[in-house]
């Protein structure tokens, strides 16, 4: 029995949701997102409310059932309010500029990364000194926003010894000790 997929989804006002050919679009202020569902689970829209169910227990419909359930939970959330992910650069000399849909950083290669932000995904780079820089992704699809953070921290990920890198907002990087000198 799959508790995350047996719970309801509530739709709040101002969200329309079409399901047709197995393929489920939400609507709201944000964009327009759809995703396509696994004829095995069926949808039900009555009342404000998405009721998702199986047609029998086998395994895999019993993981379709909660993950279909949560994408199209992610989704309605993702058109309301929209998700947003913030990294920050901790290095000497590490530094990043937004123009556009292009975000340009420098974290300790010989030369500047030049990283081309997808349209659906808004960017933006604050410095403040005495601090880190921080880079600052929003957008109203969930899978897309993790995607283009994990492939920017991809660049430069934490090291342990000295802790340098890029590094999602309030990640704990462990840390080790380094060689001690002979004696």
């Amino acid at each position: 029995m799959s508790r995350i997929g047996n719970n309801p989804i509530i739709v709040p006002d101002g969200v329309t949701i079409d399901f047709n050919n197995n393929v489920i679009n939400v609507k709201g202020k944000l964009g327009e997102l759809s995703q396509e569902i696994n004829p095995n689970i069926s949808i039900s829209i009555s009342d404000n409310k998405i009721v998702f169910s199986r047609s029998n227990d086998q395994k895999e419909n019993r993981s379709l059932h909660g993950l279909y359930r949560a994408l199209v939970s992610n989704m309605i959330i993702g058109v309301n309010d929209g998700y947003t992910k913030k990294l920050e650069l901790i290095g000497v000399g590490y530094r990043a500029t937004a123009s556009g849909q292009k975000l340009d950083f420098s974290v300790g290669f010989s030369h500047n990364i030049v990283f081309e932000i997808p349209s659906e995904v808004k960017v933006t780079a604050e410095t403040e000194k005495g601090k880190a820089p921080v880079i600052t992704l929003t957008s109203h699809d969930k899978q897309l926003l993790g995607a283009v953070a994990s492939k920017i921290r991809s660049y430069r990920k934490p090291e342990p010894y000295k802790g340098k890198g890029i590094r999602y907002m309030g990640e704990y990087v462990r840390r080790k000790a380094g060689k001690t000198a002979a004696s």
